[in-house]
């Protein structure tokens, strides 16, 4: 009898084009397209766009350089503040990246385009040659090391989100929708807004050409989740970005606030963006070297291993806000306080998914939240799972199968797995982690690092209001 089992992707049969990527203007027209949404995400999540009529993006499109110009203190605004380390002068050009346009069905007439952060003159880059790069960049940054990793490493990923969000009918106070429980049928009753939403959403994503493998009630209250189909890391993300201006916006139609908010109730479970990576050789094939889990490849295991090692600092680019930390702990399904993994171990933060069907195999990210900029958080998780891979690193840490949770494993029992880093409990914690970690420095380079925790600073204090109620007022009303 087989062990495979799950549907079988790889870098060679998913598809990496939208379904509008080759569309000329005239075919754009010819469909109904009447504006593009020329859009970005910035270093505390936020996404933004601008509106430009298809009649001036097709000159814009045919200038010697194609793009808008945009003040370079984006990245270090924190709503209207500004973060230290970004003077109010200087602009970029942002770049429309023409591969990455999809519908929006929830906007009639629109399309959205993501695009590149690069200077408006080469300046003199960290190795002494002329760039138009950023480095802050969120989107540049993934795919330098996604780049990178096919080169010099030999690999190549597939990822997958699942998108977890709360839909509220009040933000202050906190009021969700209903109060039914994990894949809960009353959830989505027939003829139910909440049917009706999630159904639209649905719809919306298929149109748009992004793979929708299901959606379901979630386990507290208004909850609700979207999972979607793996695809190479940057079309992932802008998937991803695309997935959540949908449900925001479907969900904003019907008077509802859709929420990426990591926990609203303390007595329920949180809200996550569970990540699905896989690592493929480039050589198309699925070596099954001896490990020190005899479960993975050589190549998965390294990546494992480096990620492991570096997790303390990485959190900070994926649990990246204060209230992060109160969905993070033990006997909650959030991935517990212990670096570590395991086959099917939702109290690690790494889960083995399909252990058995190396086709179907991969890694479940636990420790990544909705508040994240998922381009930086796929980048710093990338970057550093891939140095193991150059380096040929030895997976230390045994498989937590269970049926023992590494929290309540014992300090005796957690040594023999190889068990002895707790995940950071706190924001600051995660942050002085990532400050000091030498390799993501080395991987993401000085300034984004050194200017991702100016914002993320500045961001923690406005983000915190006079009471709880109001911060979690403000939280929703954000993220």
């Amino acid at each position: 009898m087989s062990s495979e089992y799950g549907v079988k992707y790889t870098p060679a049969n998913v598809e990496k084009a939208t379904p509008l990527a080759n569309v000329s203007i005239s075919g754009l027209k010819s469909i109904g397209i009447e504006y593009i949404r020329l859009q970005w995400v910035d270093t505390v999540n936020n996404i933004r766009y601008r509106v430009i009529p298809i009649s001036y993006f097709a000159k814009l499109l045919d200038s010697p350089r194609p793009g808008v110009s945009i003040t370079k203190v984006v990245f270090g605004l924190v709503f209207i503040t500004t973060a230290p380390g970004f003077p109010p002068v200087g602009e970029y050009l942002y770049v429309p990246d023409m591969n990455s346009i999809r519908l929006c069905p929830y906007a009639e007439g629109h399309a959205s385009v993501m695009g590149w952060f690069q200077e408006k003159v080469p300046i003199k880059g960290p190795d002494g040659n002329l760039t138009l790069n950023v480095p802050m960049c969120p989107r540049s940054t993934l795919k330098r090391i996604v780049d990178d990793a096919k080169a010099n490493a030999g690999v190549q990923f597939l990822v997958g989100f699942e998108t977890e969000f709360t839909l509220l009918k009040s933000t202050s106070p906190i009021e969700a929708v209903n109060y039914h429980g994990w894949s809960n049928s009353p959830a989505l009753a027939s003829g139910s807004v909440e049917a009706k939403v999630l159904h639209e959403i649905a719809e919306a994503l298929m149109k748009s050409g992004i793979e929708l493998q299901m959606y379901h009630a979630e386990a507290a209250p208004g909850q609700y989740e979207v999972v979607t189909g793996p695809l190479p890391p940057l079309e992932a993300v802008d998937a991803l970005i695309h997935t959540r201006e949908t449900i925001t916006n479907i969900a904003s139609k019907y008077g509802w606030r859709a929420t990426l908010a990591p926990r609203l109730y303390m007595d329920n479970c949180g809200s996550s963006t569970h990540t699905h990576v896989s690592v493929h050789s480039t050589g198309g094939s699925w070596p099954h070297a001896p490990t020190a889990t005899n479960d993975l490849t050589s190549h998965e295991a390294s990546f494992l291993s480096s990620l492991l090692d570096h997790l303390p600092g990485v959190t900070a680019l994926t649990l990246p806000q204060p209230a992060s930390y109160l969905r993070v702990g033990d006997g909650v399904w959030s991935g517990g306080t212990y670096v570590c993994w395991g086959t099917d171990n939702r109290e690690a933060p790494v889960r083995l998914c399909n252990a058995n069907s190396p086709s179907a195999r991969n890694f479940e990210l636990r420790f990544i939240d909705g508040l994240a900029n998922p381009y930086l958080a796929l980048a710093g998780v990338l970057g550093a799972g891939t140095v193991g891979v150059k380096e040929g690193r030895k997976l230390q840490v045994l498989n937590s199968d269970g049926p023992i949770s590494a929290a309540n494993m014992g300090e005796e029992k957690r040594k023999k797995y190889g068990i002895t880093k707790r995940m950071p409990l706190s924001w600051e914690e995660s942050m002085k982690a990532f400050g000091s970690d030498e390799l993501l420095r080395d991987i993401l380079g000085d300034e984004l690092v050194d200017k991702y925790l100016a914002v993320s600073e500045t961001l923690a204090r406005l983000m915190k209001a006079d009471t709880e109620a109001a911060t979690l007022t403000r939280l929703v009303e954000n993220y």
